[in-house]
């Protein structure tokens, strides 16, 4: 957070008031506002946010879509983005300085981009660097902070998304001998073990511990995986997946690669969620699904396909309680703050950040 300056014009505590309020009163509130700014307002909303609020987004998408949606929507000043902090992040890394990004709650986070801060990966960088010298280039999910792009960006490397993370990978190997990947382990062991590299030659970073886990030769190693992960995904297991067979034999399970790697390898296909969304939506009508992603979205897409039986993977997965902290009181909220002139939370990364953040997504970019 020390390369992050989060602009707070008044304080983010939700006003008693918004509590009071009824939902009926707070959608019709928020419909009037959206008249009344125009086309000054945009919403762009996450996959994985509440209907409540997923009801008023302008455009819907995976985050780093919708970051470069809102980079090309020059009309909007304000971009009040439902998802979590480092997509609001790279929203105003993409986006103009007269636009003003705006995270309606800033207790909405991903854990997962949490489990890598700064002073953890420059620490861990140095003695990486002693042990495998300059043989190392850094990757890092788009899920990530800022200051965790930017480093990745003055290092070399580049971001990845989880469709386009083999093809970075790919070509992560044409600049170095081994990568560090950040900071989701399981999408960067499935990817790497996708391209054939083995197990056996992929190691482990504890940034608590401070610790290299590999048993064996190091010259062995190939990809180096932060020991981070999803907490939702990483709730898939391979006991569901011996359920559905049981049960529902004619089931096709499909998965997000956040899974762990038992799992996606039991799994018929495993994908981004733009892929699975694509992969029901193309599936004929009466063909059977379970799906191992975030429940938000696994309940939108039972909605969406009636003629088709679909089922959350592990039917007791709760949604992402960090990704689903915005709910209509703070989108409600913040929107008035905006008519009123004072606007909160807004999201604002400092220029070296930005810069050096860039580099690694423009890396990205040109190749996928």
């Amino acid at each position: 957070m020390s390369f992050l300056q989060t602009l707070q014009t008044v304080d983010h505590i939700l006003p008693e008031k918004y509590y009071s309020l009824s939902q009926e009163e707070m959608e019709n509130r928020i419909k009037e506002i959206k008249s009344q700014l125009g086309s000054k307002l945009f919403i762009p909303c996450h996959h994985y946010q509440k209907e409540e609020v997923y009801q008023f987004a302008d455009v819907a998408g995976d985050s780093l879509q919708l970051a470069q949606i809102s980079a090309k929507n020059r009309d909007a000043s304000y971009i009040v983005f439902c998802g979590v902090h480092f997509m609001a992040e790279t929203a105003d890394i993409l986006t103009s300085e007269d636009q003003t990004v705006i995270l309606p709650d800033m207790r909405a986070g991903c854990s997962m981009a949490d489990m890598a801060n700064i002073h953890q990966t420059e620490r861990a960088w140095n003695t990486l660097q002693q042990l495998f010298g300059d043989t190392i280039l850094p990757l890092t999910y788009v899920n990530s902070t800022a200051a965790i792009k930017a480093f990745v960006g003055r290092n070399g490397g580049a971001t990845v998304t989880s469709s386009n993370a083999n093809q970075m990978v790919k070509w992560a190997f044409t600049q170095k001998e081994r990568i560090l990947f950040l900071p989701d382990q399981h999408l960067g062991r499935n990817t790497a073990y996708d391209l054939g590299i083995r197990l056996e030659d992929m190691a482990v970073w504890d940034p608590i511990q401070h610790e290299l886990l590999y048993e064996g030769p190091l010259e062995k190693i190939k990809v180096i995986l932060w020991k981070g992960h999803c907490s939702v995904h990483e709730h898939f297991t391979a006991k569901n997946i011996e359920f559905v067979r049981k049960h529902h034999p004619n089931m096709n399970i499909i998965v997000h690669p956040e899974c762990n790697h038992e799992v996606v390898e039991l799994a018929d296909k495993s994908g981004s969620t733009k892929y699975i969304i694509e992969e029901i939506e193309k599936a004929p009508s009466g063909s059977e699904w379970a799906i191992g992603t975030e429940m938000n979205l696994v309940q939108r897409i039972i909605n969406d396909h009636p003629d088709k039986k679909i089922i959350s993977l592990n039917p007791m997965m709760c949604p992402c309680l960090t990704m689903n902290r915005i709910d209509l009181p703070h989108l409600l909220w913040s929107l008035e703050n905006i008519v009123e002139g004072k606007e909160t939370n807004i999201i604002k990364v400092d220029d070296t950040t930005a810069n050096e953040a860039i580099l690694a997504l423009e890396r990205m970019l040109k190749r996928a």
